[in-house]
């Protein structure tokens, strides 16, 4: 190999092959540091770009395959300085495994978990506001799901059914990014079910909590009528 460092040279080749998106070549490279330089320094780089290329190629056995990557590495490495970047990346290969609202949500349950130990593992990487980012979207996900359950029985007029689902909801996700729906439907699920008094601080939610909602008009509407509809005091 002509070199002194031949564990360096490899793993520079797979990270120049891995930035120019070279999967299958710099998974070659990678693979030999972590298999014939088992005490090299460059060993849990090259195990984490290993995680890289599934992640980068992305087909659903790619994906499980960085999974496992990003677990080992987590397991030999758990004080390494890029610990947090194999938690991130961990999460990302769930994320991008997550389907839509409507179907199975066991890769989104797993994106949440693995987001939620790294916000509970690494307060201070500087990866946090993506983290972040990703795991809000996994939990509006998650809710989405929840939300079009209860929207189907509001529908079917099943309003015990509707308001269980969405105080639960509100409950396990308070932050849920379209919660105006939520507020919205629960009120007027509560209103139909004849428990207006009950149904009026969801909808007074929606109008302190957002400025814009396409349900804001016809929330003020309601409330409106429920106040003008109370008893009057002695």
């Amino acid at each position: 190999m002509g070199t002194t460092e031949p564990d360096k040279f490899l793993f520079d080749k797979g990270t120049d092959a891995l930035n120019a998106k070279k999967w299958l070549a710099a998974r070659e490279f990678f693979k030999q540091v972590t298999e014939t330089y088992t005490q090299s320094a460059y060993r849990p780089d090259a195990k984490l770009g290993l995680g890289d290329t599934y992640l980068g190629d992305g087909s659903s056995e790619a994906l499980v395959l960085a999974i496992n990557e990003f677990h080992e590495f987590l397991s030999f490495y758990p004080t390494n300085a890029r610990a947090d970047y194999a938690q991130y990346k961990l999460g990302m290969a769930h994320f991008r495994q997550m389907r839509d609202p409507q179907r199975d949500q066991t890769e989104t349950k797993e994106t949440i978990k693995e987001f939620e130990a790294f916000v509970a593992r690494y307060p201070n990487s500087a990866l946090m506001p993506e983290v972040r980012t990703k795991l809000r979207e996994a939990r509006d996900r998650l809710s989405g799901a929840d939300f079009g359950v209860g929207l189907f029985y509001y529908r079917q007029r099943w309003y015990p059914g509707a308001i269980d689902r969405f105080k639960a909801l509100l409950k396990e996700d308070p932050e849920f990014t379209t919660r105006d729906a939520v507020y919205f439907y629960l009120g007027d699920a509560l209103i139909k079910a004849k428990q207006e008094a009950a149904a009026l601080p969801y909808l007074e939610k929606l109008v302190q909590e957002f400025e814009r909602s396409e349900f804001l008009l016809e929330a003020q509407k309601r409330i409106g009528e429920l106040k003008a509809a109370r008893p009057a005091g002695p």
